[in-house]
């Protein structure tokens, strides 16, 4: 009689073990000469040493499934225990999976283009207006080369357009003010990664969210930086975060052209960016518009009706 402990790393205990503990009674069936006991992320195992063996071999093999699928089932234990599977490829074309076990991937020509893209440069600017999927397929491509350990960690920043006065009087300390700027960018880790496990990349700074004011002196070595919503920088801001890169990082930078929020007198700093660095080597330009929408339908509706009337606009000026 032997014991040993197993700890499920970086994955979500609960889809390993299933709902009401279903494939932690499965496995348990599986293995009639161990006494197995689960709690939190942590698997205590009891008996024969024969078993042992072949129990360790396979739970490692479930466990590098549900990391790379967000997702368990009765089969694919039943495949992986009796040896029916040898290797668990993820489907051309999927970046990652969600947590609900749903492939991410592209689902138009452009986005499609924003994936080659990034692998074909270092630098890449992804324009197009929202429901495109931009910021969603970036940071897919971030926590897909955070998992393949290409890169130590991942950096999202906004522009805070709202960090004046009116930043001034939200409650809360520092945090409790931005956080708000930048929900949408938890709004897709929390899709994409477990939660218990998010929470401990970024207590571990492995995941950082912040302002783009809190990336100057900084130099971004080994990470996936994405900077969302740059259309609201200013040409300094935007020069500042440009010249951050390091060394193995990666940058996409987002924007919206048509949701401006700076005052009338400034700038974009997009706008300036794209224009000065249109035909620099390494970095990529991808285009998305109303045919890549892949929200409700009415998005792309109001989005055209809006372009429409900014056409309208700009004659009549």
């Amino acid at each position: 009689m032997i014991e040993k402990h197993f700890v499920l790393e970086d994955i979500d205990p609960v889809v390993f073990y299933g709902v009401g503990n279903g494939h932690l009674q499965m496995i348990r069936s599986l293995y009639p000469k161990l006494r197995i006991v689960a709690r939190d992320n942590v698997i205590r195992v009891l008996g024969d040493e024969e078993q042992m063996g072949a129990f360790e071999e396979n739970v490692e093999k479930l466990r590098q499934h549900v990391l790379r699928f967000n997702a368990l089932k009765e089969e694919d234990i039943l495949d992986i225990v009796k040896g029916k599977r040898t290797k668990d490829d993820i489907p051309e074309g999927v970046i990652v999976f969600s947590m609900s076990g749903r492939p991410i991937k592209p689902r138009t020509a452009n986005q499609q283009r924003l994936i080659e893209a990034y692998q074909e440069n270092d630098m890449i600017f992804a324009v197009g207006p929202a429901g495109t999927g931009k910021t969603y397929l970036s940071i897919a491509l971030a926590v897909k080369a955070l998992k393949e350990k290409a890169v130590k960690k991942i950096i999202l920043s906004r522009p805070a357009v709202e960090a004046g006065e009116k930043l001034g009087f939200l409650p809360g300390d520092m945090k409790d003010k931005i956080d708000p700027y930048l929900q949408p960018l938890y709004d897709a880790l929390e899709d994409m990664l477990p939660l218990v496990k998010l929470q401990d990349m970024m207590e571990k700074h492995i995941i950082q969210i912040a302002p783009l004011a809190f990336m100057r002196g900084r130099t971004l070595n080994d990470a996936v930086v994405i900077l969302d919503e740059a259309q609201n920088t200013t040409p300094a801001q935007i020069r500042m975060f440009l010249t951050r890169m390091g060394w193995n990082t990666k940058m996409i930078i987002t924007g919206d052209m048509t949701q401006i929020d700076l005052p009338h007198s400034q700038k974009s700093g997009l706008i300036e960016a794209l224009h000065i660095l249109n035909n620099v080597e390494g970095i990529g330009v991808v285009n998305l518009d109303s045919h890549d929408i892949v929200r409700h339908k009415l998005v792309t509706r109001i989005v055209n009706a809006y372009e429409e009337f900014d056409k309208i606009e700009k004659l009549k000026n």
